[in-house]
Parts: C-alpha cells; sequence; structure tokens
C-alpha cells in the first residue's frame, strides 16, 4: 500500500465508524465525537486525494470538513446572558 492509501483508509475507517456509531445511537450528530470525527476523517481524505492529484475528491472531502468546522463552532455552548 502507499502513503496515500493509508491515508485515505484511516480516513474512512474514522467516518465510517462515526458514521455507524450516530446510526446505532451511540454518538450525536451535534456530538463533538461525531464532528471532531467527519473533520479529521475528510481532512485525512482530503490530503490522500491532493497526494495522488485526484482534485474532485480534494473540492469533495475539504468541503466535508469545512462544514464539519462550521457544525462545531454552531455546537459550541456558549455563555448565558444574566440581563
Amino acid at each position: 500500500m502507499s502513503e496515500s492509501d493509508i491515508i485515505a483508509t484511516v480516513g474512512v475507517v474514522i467516518l465510517l465508524v462515526a458514521f455507524f456509531l450516530n446510526l446505532f445511537g451511540r454518538v450525536k450528530a451535534s456530538g463533538k465525537y461525531y464532528i471532531y470525527s467527519n473533520i479529521i476523517g475528510a481532512g485525512l481524505n482530503c490530503f490522500s486525494s491532493y497526494l495522488i492529484h485526484f482534485y474532485p475528491f480534494v473540492v469533495l472531502e475539504a468541503i466535508w470538513s469545512g462544514v464539519a468546522i462550521v457544525s462545531l463552532f454552531r455546537h459550541v455552548p456558549r455563555g448565558t446572558s444574566n440581563e
């Protein structure tokens, strides 16, 4: 296996584990584990696709990772105002 194959395999495994844990109700889609798994898994797949010059997947995985990052910030608990 090449370096890009190993990186992609790890990324896909991370994404699939998170997906199945969510599917079976073990983690919430809005939970930090699921969101971080999507950021890391998609990021690894993006990098792997870049290494093999497969740019359609670079775009796909970069967007996937970006959406997960946005989701992370949307689900960060904010302090409540007492005013």
